[in-house]
């Protein structure tokens, strides 16, 4: 079973090699048979192992048993031709199989190896070879890692990016049975088969933590599992069961939720967690396949939006007008506190412990900054559709929608949008590529202006009245600013114009 990386598809390989395809309501929309690597040994040859969406949705591979990784264009329309658009033949059989990255398909062969194709020039290579066959094939969150799990128990790490984690490849610990069930949590990683123990490694391979069921009767051997899409919780599938971890910030510790029972479920074959974090889908034995909702708590936000906290550290917001959905997600794993939903409901605010959430809900950029707890005192203002302004005790602090680093930040004590003007990127200008801008006060007479991109003073301004209104124009370069006598002044170029009375009801109108 696959979930699209878009959350919009759903797909299940039965066991007669048939591809069902599902929207996320769970209605079946298309469906599509397999093919052998050689039609003349017929269609009941092999066995499909392995599935896994593109990271753009429009493709899935599919690996089998009969040597050979397919990868078939389904589309991006329900009822779209199913074409064949690459084909990798190998020396043994496909075991299991992932798609981290755009055109790098990864999976797992009988004969030991972890091989890697790319389906921009059609070819596959060798990332490491092993003697032992390989039962699991797992990624970190952000796919630019991958574990493989080996039938003598042995766990390899490969990383094509280590982010500056700085963490071993290679061989990270050996399991003492195979480990059917692996997973790569953002902590550590989980491994569990026939032992009847789930196990829990550190990013090192050293055992940190050990949940022993071998002395529960009615526990069967674990033959699967799945990582929420946060790495914050862990599903472990057995015999009739679900066994649920839960990751706690707080204590640094693998907690174990509920299990979920279900009599005459039988044997869980496959789990896929749906991209944004509200579902997880069993498939059993028997063929049934089963969907469970996946929430911590669900609200409803002034009758507008519904808020459903699918994990300590991500939140889905929906529109339930329009049924838009924006995912809110730590991407350091802390926990958010509460979502809140201001500027007319276009702008998302959540604090964590040690961060700041922000989004802009109709273009869909989102921010985290590192913002240390000022007991929610900001008061945040979203006149600037590009920017987030927050007053906090006398500082004032630019967030970009989109953007994880601060834009720039000053000491002022006047907390008033109309004190304040930011331009980001507003004109083209022929040889700037980035042109951000801030204009605010120092002090009740006296402008300063500063380049953001730079981060350096452009200039100041002092008046002889006091300033009530101010804004600069589109590139930054010229500014307006009232007084209280009710005078508009301009730096257009060669000093100043100061219009009377008439010419600022002219210019207003």
């Amino acid at each position: 079973m696959a979930w699209s990386a878009s959350s919009a598809r759903f797909a299940v390989c039965t066991a007669e090699r048939v591809v069902l395809l599902y929207d996320e309501q769970g209605e079946r929309r298309d469906k599509f048979s397999t093919k052998p690597a050689d039609a003349k040994y017929g269609r009941k040859s092999y066995v499909v192992k392995g599935m896994a969406f593109s990271p753009d949705s429009t493709k899935l591979a599919i690996g089998q048993t009969d040597n050979i990784v397919y990868v078939y264009r389904i589309g991006e329309e329900w009822g779209d031709k199913k074409v064949i658009c690459n084909k990798f033949i190998q020396t043994s059989a496909v075991t299991c199989l992932l798609w981290p990255a755009e055109n790098v398909i990864v999976f797992g062969l009988a004969e030991g190896k972890v091989r890697l194709a790319n389906t921009k020039n059609n070819k596959s290579s060798t990332i490491y070879g092993t003697d032992s066959y390989v039962v699991s094939l797992t990624s970190n969150v952000s796919g630019r890692g991958i574990l493989s799990g080996h039938a003598d128990g042995t766990i390899v790490r490969f990383f094509f990016d280590d982010e500056g984690s700085g963490e071993s490849q290679g061989k990270l610990a050996v399991h003492p049975c195979p480990p059917y069930a692996l997973a790569w949590a953002s902590n550590s990683i989980v491994a569990a088969g026939c032992d009847k123990k789930i196990v829990a490694y550190g990013k090192e391979g050293s055992v940190i933590q050990t949940f022993d069921y071998s002395r529960d009767s009615s526990e069967k051997e674990f033959t699967t599992a799945a990582t929420s899409p946060s790495g914050q919780s862990v599903v472990i599938g057995s015999y009739d069961r679900l066994r649920v971890l839960n990751w706690s910030p707080r204590r640094s510790t693998w907690e174990e939720g509920k299990p979920k029972e279900i009599a005459h479920l039988y044997t869980i074959t496959a789990l896929a967690w749906k991209r944004d974090g509200s579902r997880i889908c069993a498939g059993t034995l028997c063929g049934g396949v089963e969907q469970f909702d996946c929430c911590l708590r669900r609200t409803i936000y002034k009758n507008k939006f519904e808020i459903t906290y699918v994990g300590p550290s991500q939140a889905i917001v929906k529109n339930l007008s329009t049924g838009t959905r924006l995912v809110l997600k730590s991407q350091y794993g802390y926990e958010i506190d509460e979502v809140k939903i201001l500027g007319k409901d276009r702008y998302l605010v959540a604090h964590t412990s040690d961060t700041l959430l922000l989004g802009d809900v109709s273009s869909n950029k989102l921010s985290e900054v590192a913002w240390k707890g000022s007991g929610g005192n900001e008061k945040f203002f979203f006149d600037n559709e590009n920017v987030c302004m927050i007053f906090n005790a006398g500082e004032l602090t630019l967030v970009e929608y989109g953007s994880n680093d601060i834009l720039g930040s000053v000491r002022t004590e006047f907390v008033n949008p109309h004190l304040v003007s930011v331009r980001i990127n507003e004109r083209q200008q022929r040889g700037v590529d980035e042109n951000k801008r801030l204009a605010y006060l120092i002090d009740i007479k006296t402008i300063a202006t500063v380049d953001l991109v730079g981060g350096y003073n452009a200039g100041t301004i002092s008046h002889d009245s006091k300033i009530d209104w101010l804004e600069l124009n589109e590139t930054g370069h010229k500014l307006l600013f009232r007084d209280k006598k009710m005078r508009v002044a301009d730096t257009s170029g060669h000093g100043w114009r100061v219009w009377g009375e008439v010419e600022r009801h002219a210019m207003e109108g």
